[in-house]
């Protein structure tokens, strides 16, 4: 899960949102996304499919499976 959260703070960092933006733009509470990039909390199969449609990824590169995007 370490590397979904460096992936998920580099892809959100990139596109200069800050985790309130992020999180208004997929519909989630600011807490979610603090919780995600902390690795406090594991996000849902669905979160991860919107953050990866989000961003323009595959679910695999965010989760640290793969290098292709």
């Amino acid at each position: 899960m370490e590397e979904f959260t460096l992936r998920l703070k580099e892809l959100r960092t990139a596109k200069r949102l800050s985790q309130q933006q992020l999180a208004k733009e997929i519909g989630v509470g600011r807490s979610s996304i603090t919780y995600w990039e902390m690795g406090e909390k594991i996000p849902s199969a669905q979160a991860i499919v919107t953050l990866a449609r989000y961003f323009g990824v595959t679910t695999d590169y965010l989760l640290g499976e793969s290098d292709i995007k």
